[in-house]
């Protein structure tokens, strides 16, 4: 008999600016610790907070669009062989006037089912994830994860949860300015009272912008960026148009517009909790569903084929 086994799990994170199918191989070996090994990762700009937040439900088109992704993702799952896998949509999908229909229909088109989650419960899937090569348990860390439509964040001390809270403070809500003024004191007074206890909060950057960001630092893996650089690169990415940030920073079309706000959201946070550094552990949602379902933190779905 084998003392390895090997499974194969997917997670679907469907956001409000993008959409991802994650496909990790889990690598169960007698005596060693159970390994979880990438093996792709799909991302599909589909934008559904665009709709949502200035009409409130999700268009024909982009229900058109989601549901044909899905179909590309069961193929996929389909082709690897997936045992187990977990649908998961955020803000966009919760605000949706007519979310319960187009799940409906995805669900009749492809079989795959979404479950749509809280903020609560996105924090606790990240927090779900393998952050030991990256996080000191002696020290604070402001967890910051800047999605689409809204932005998650938990203090931890000394690997302990002391809050936790969800804003409709997102990337794509800020382009298209619906964001007011009260919402960002809320999160400012928010978070100057729950890091004022504590010296040294450094913070911990979930999100794709804040990874592109550090793979374009050139930084090693494991340390961080400092507020002086990202301060310094928000002045960059402002000097450039929309198009010059596609041309001669190498953004991709969906990437270019959104990285100004969340920037803006990374920083804010840092200066509100006196972050001098960012620590970017470069994982995120889908990666915690994998781990949730893995450690039957969340229930796993089989793949009807």
């Amino acid at each position: 008999m084998s003392k390895l086994s090997i499974k194969k799990y997917a997670a679907i994170d469907i956001g409000s600016n993008a959409i991802r199918l994650l496909i990790v191989s889990v690598i169960e070996e007698k005596g060693k610790e159970t390994r979880f090994k990438k093996n792709s990762l799909i991302r599909v700009p589909v934008r559904l907070g665009e709709d949502v937040f200035l009409t409130g439900k999700i268009s024909k088109n982009n229900t058109k669009r989601l549901v044909d992704a899905m179909k590309a993702f069961r193929l996929l799952m389909k082709t690897n062989g997936i045992q187990c896998y977990k649908a998961c949509a955020t803000s966009a999908m919760r605000e949706a006037k007519n979310s319960k229909k187009v799940i409906k229909k995805v669900f009749g088109k492809t079989k795959i089912n979404i479950d749509i989650i809280d903020g609560k419960v996105e924090a606790a899937i990240v927090a779900q994830t393998d952050l030991k090569k990256v996080i000191d348990n002696t020290l604070t860390y402001l967890y910051i994860d800047v999605g689409g439509g809204s932005t998650e964040f938990t203090l931890v001390r000394q690997g302990k949860t002391i809050a936790s809270k969800s804003f409709k403070i997102g990337t794509v809500r800020l382009l298209n300015d619906k964001v007011g003024s009260d919402k960002w004191s809320e999160l400012e007074q928010w978070i100057k009272q729950i890091t004022a206890p504590y010296d040294n909060v450094n913070a911990l950057g979930f999100g794709g912008n804040i990874n592109k960001i550090f793979k374009i630092s050139g930084k090693p893996v494991g340390k961080p960026l400092t507020y002086f650089y990202l301060s310094s690169y928000f002045k960059t990415l402002q000097s450039y148009t929309y198009d010059e940030r596609i041309t001669e920073l190498d953004l991709k079309q969906d990437r270019a517009d959104v990285i100004i706000p969340a920037v803006r959201i990374f920083l804010s946070a840092m200066k509100w909790s006196n972050s001098k550094h960012i620590y970017v552990p470069k994982i995120g949602l889908s990666d915690g569903i994998i781990k949730s379902i893995y450690y039957k933190a969340v229930e796993g779905r089989q793949l009807k084929y």
